[in-house]
């Protein structure tokens, strides 16, 4: 089957949307509410043409050529290499005195449009076309009929001269008028959405593109200085790699007999526990071992400021800075009011595929949660990134705050069906003292010890005691002693 030549669009992640670009000598339309980036990703699409040496024709009816320019110029674009056309309506329609008695201005309007725009392509004779908009070619046609006889006849028109068009819609007359939908070789839609808190976030969704599968569902963008960025969706099933299975133990031998041995790589850990029982302590003691072992490994912490985290671990005997200069370690704050679940995973993928990391941490779901639109979006989102870090062999640990401190603990999630290894922490009060205890309640690869430890964290890190074996409760927070009291005091020493 003879497949179109591609066009690339100059933005990555949609070029990976579109699976290759735009289908040269087609006609695309690109629709949203203003604001939501139509623009900037045109000028990325002739720009990207310019480069390649093609010729490139920007078509305007709603903006000037210098708003144009300025545009681009805030992102640091020159349009040089890109011709302008701005069509205004010719003078004489413009003087009350010379209006039209016997036809309505809006038939001479539409034809003059049309013309103008005509000449303006034999003129710079163009491979890549941007039309914006069609919302004023809408408001001339009057009707639905007219406009799609118009909309036809640019089609063919374009189609004759084998160029690459894409039309602008900003949605801002009937959005009920699907028109173009049926017309268009392709279409793709832009959505602005504004939380309750935080800047407005914007997606992208290709609602047809004939002859190709393209990815579907929706994908999260940016408008950044220097352009549109566009965060595909993740789905793991596209991402397989083959690694050599290997458990990897840690620098302590009791959560060594806890785990059974240690963690497998290519597995995913989750770390439940209330605030202060020591999960991203733990979660430093992995990142520690795996790169004492020579590999390397990220963190993306989302609850604490990195400075007071960095301080921390140095007190308990871990050089996070140290790693960090080293480039052994990707420390990374993240900001759950600014960043969507797309650019995150985005970062994910980045740092596995491009850094090589092969210990990934994400602390915590709590505030990850927070970047999420609802809990079944948050699980859906966990799944994908989870199976794609273990299918490269990267191990994950994630870290889950549960509410309240002792007694019946909840989570504001539920996403233990997802790891493969689930670690419990938990305060218990003995003899007038607040402890804490550990237990690996799962693990699906392997045996694990099915006791319960206490442990302490001191400047030595995270140190594991023998099994609380004379004692019952402790999970629930309140143990009750059914063994000698002076078992109790035996960490103390």
């Amino acid at each position: 089957m003879f497949v179109p030549e591609q066009a690339p669009t100059g933005i990555s992640g949609l070029d990976d949307v579109l699976a290759g670009g735009l289908a040269r000598g087609r006609v695309f339309l690109l629709e949203g509410s203003p604001g939501t980036g139509k623009t900037t990703i045109a000028m990325q699409f002739l720009l990207q043409g310019a480069e390649l040496g093609e010729r490139v024709l920007y078509i305007t009816l709603s903006e000037t050529d210098n708003e144009l320019r300025t545009s681009a110029a805030s992102h640091g674009w020159s349009l040089d290499k890109v011709d302008v056309y701005e069509l205004v309506p010719p003078e004489s329609l413009l003087d009350e005195d010379q209006q039209q008695s016997l036809l309505y201005s809006s038939d001479l309007e539409l034809g003059e449009t049309t013309k103008r725009i005509f000449e303006a392509f034999e003129r710079v004779q163009p491979t890549r076309v941007v039309l914006d908009s069609l919302s004023e070619i809408r408001l001339l046609a009057q009707s639905s009929l007219r406009y799609r006889r118009q909309v036809l006849a640019l089609k063919h028109y374009f189609a004759r001269q084998q160029a690459t068009v894409v039309l602008l819609d900003d949605l801002t007359t009937d959005t009920q008028d699907k028109t173009v939908h049926s017309v268009a070789h392709g279409v793709i839609r832009l959505d602005e959405l504004s939380p309750d808190y935080g800047p407005e976030r914007r997606r992208l969704r290709v609602i047809k593109y004939r002859g190709r599968r393209f990815r579907g569902g929706y994908h999260d963008i940016a408008i950044e200085t220097g352009g549109v960025k566009v965060f595909p969706r993740l789905v793991s099933a596209e991402y397989r790699s083959r690694y050599e299975s290997e458990v990897l133990s840690s620098s302590s031998a009791e959560l060594n007999a806890l785990l059974g041995g240690g963690v497998e790589r290519g597995s995913s850990v989750l770390i439940l526990g209330p605030a202060g029982t020591g999960k991203s302590i733990l979660t430093m003691t992995f990142v520690a071992n795996a790169i004492s072992r020579g590999e390397k490994a990220a963190m993306f912490v989302f609850d604490e400021e990195l400075g007071l985290l960095i301080d921390r671990a140095k007190g308990l005997g871990i050089d996070l800075q140290a790693m960090v200069d080293q480039k052994l370690l990707l420390l990374q704050q993240v900001d759950a009011a600014e960043l969507t679940p797309g650019e995150f995973s985005e970062r994910v993928r980045t740092c596995v595929e491009v850094n090589g990391a092969r210990t990934v941490v994400i602390d915590s779901l709590n505030g990850y949660q927070a970047s999420m639109p609802g809990e079944s979006a948050l699980v859906l989102h966990m799944h994908e990134l989870l199976q794609f870090l273990n299918r490269q062999g990267a191990t994950t640990f994630l870290t889950v705050a549960q509410h309240g401190l002792v007694g019946d603990m909840r989570s504001p999630v539920d996403v233990t069906y997802l790891a493969d290894t689930v670690i419990l922490l938990r305060y218990f009060e003995a003899v007038g003292r607040v402890r804490r205890a550990i237990s690996v309640v799962k693990k699906r690869t392997g045996p694990h010890e099915n006791t319960i430890r206490e442990y302490k964290i001191d400047h030595r890190g995270v140190t594991l005691g023998d099994p609380l074996v004379n004692f019952q409760g402790v999970l629930r927070g309140v143990p009750a002693l059914v063994g000698n009291s002076a078992d109790l005091l035996e960490m103390e020493d």
